[in-house]
């Protein structure tokens, strides 16, 4: 095994049998540190592949990140698939990334394998080797067909699972392992890591001890998270694929009575504090119970979503009065003089805002065209027709995939909002 020794390199840090076998004691983790990864790495006219086993499949963290590539960055033309397979570990991906991905030529991928590669039991070298050296293969592969890669870590499993051959901690201590494979690969390899594991079992673990075992990281049944987990793990790839997340900046001036807005906004007026702006790029909107794990909004709570890849601010400066009263859509919140002077997140303040229901159309319409994709995948590329050609199936799909596509871009249109600013 060419990469054996960089492996065991990194798996010396700590050793099975020194852990204590509390669910919630992360003290006993040594997680390698993540690799530092500074600067975009998408680029205009990308077609990203989002491959992963049944969690991806839910087409939920991949439904986040395509929504937010197509709103957030418009410019950049994403085309976006998802290619989740309920049970896949990474060895059946390597058998059939040729005939699903490769054919459509992705220039850019992200993975995310090793929850069923660990066989939900504590960890023994074979499920390392065995990973290892599917996760090279795969990697290789795409890079020989110019694919640059993002190679995302498994994420943790919950206190209960419930075909599990061991208890929660062995098989979190077995996943963690995993992840440092992925680690070593994406060093050695050169290509980007996403880490999925670590911000998902810290989360995991304050979550349930704030609001017991009803909230649920990784999900109801451990494995499959609900849309507060699938948040971590779309933060996670949006990270890694190098995004900014400034949705863009409004500037006000009281005293001159003139505005400005960045890249993607065009203020239309600013009269009597009202400023009124086309805007052709969204911020992510998401509204929900923060006490519940089946909600975007809680998920957005659990990572530093809004601040690192949300931020649509406001800046008010030179204002007399002590107080403002923002109206932004049919919210209202107030803010101090000075706060207005930093500027404030109102993706972040603002749950429900004049994108929202614009937000939400594009969100939709992004799920239908994921939901033919596993269709295409799974059912039509195996079916007797695809058998005798598959190269007439594969077209006649994307005949009917088109369709789907067109109706993202047709969602997505200008937004004209108005933000009213009150002196208190």
């Amino acid at each position: 095994m060419r990469f054996k020794h960089l492996v065991l390199i990194g798996f010396s840090v700590f050793s099975l049998s020194s852990f204590v076998s509390a669910a919630d004691d992360l003290s006993v983790f040594h997680p390698l540190p993540a690799p530092k990864q500074k600067g975009l790495f998408l680029k205009p006219g990308d077609r990203l592949a989002i491959c992963g086993d049944s969690i991806t499949e839910q087409k939920m963290y991949s439904r986040i990140m395509e929504t937010y590539l197509a709103v957030a960055l418009p410019e950049f033309r994403i085309s976006t698939r998802q290619y989740g397979w309920g049970g896949e570990r990474a060895p059946g991906f390597l058998a059939r990334m040729t005939n699903d991905v490769l054919r459509f030529q992705p220039t850019i991928a992200t993975t995310c394998y090793g929850m069923n590669d660990h066989e939900y039991r504590s960890y023994e070298p074979r499920i390392g080797n065995a990973y290892l050296n599917s996760t090279m293969a795969i990697v290789d592969s795409f890079k020989a067909h110019g694919t640059r890669v993002v190679l995302g870590s498994p994420g943790c499993v919950g206190p209960k699972v419930p075909w599990a051959k061991t208890n929660a901690q062995e098989m979190n201590l077995n996943l963690s392992q995993l992840r440092n494979i992925d680690i070593e690969v994406a060093k050695k390899e050169k290509v980007r890591f996403a880490d999925v594991f670590w911000p998902m079992l810290e989360a995991d673990s304050a979550m349930r001890e704030k609001f017991g075992t009803n909230y649920n990281v990784a999900g109801k049944d451990g494995v499959h998270p609900g849309w507060a987990g699938h948040v971590v793990m779309a933060y996670a790839f949006l990270k890694a694929l190098g995004v900014d997340g400034d949705i863009g900046t409004f500037t006000v001036d009281l005293k001159s009575g003139k505005a400005t807005a960045s890249k993607g906004h065009e203020v239309l007026s600013f009269k009597d504090g009202e400023l009124v702006v086309k805007s052709m790029r969204y911020p992510f909107c998401a509204a929900g119970d923060p006490a519940k794990d089946d909600n975007i909004r809680s998920g957005m709570a659990l990572v530093p979503f809004n601040q690192d890849l949300n931020r649509l601010m406001l800046v008010v400066k030179r204002g007399k009065a002590a107080k403002y009263k923002l109206t932004w859509g049919n919210q209202a919140k107030i803010y101090t003089a000075e706060q207005l002077s930093r500027g404030v997140n109102l993706a972040n303040d603002f749950e429900l805002n004049p994108f929202s229901d614009a937000f939400e159309k594009v969100s939709s319409a992004v799920g239908a065209k994921q939901a033919y994709e596993t269709r295409q995948i799974k059912q039509v590329f195996r079916s007797p027709e695809a058998k005798a050609d598959m190269e007439a199936v594969a077209a006649k799909t994307e005949q009917e995939r088109a369709p789907l596509v067109a109706a993202i871009n047709e969602a997505f249109v200008p937004v004209t909002h108005a933000i009213k600013i009150t002196a208190e």
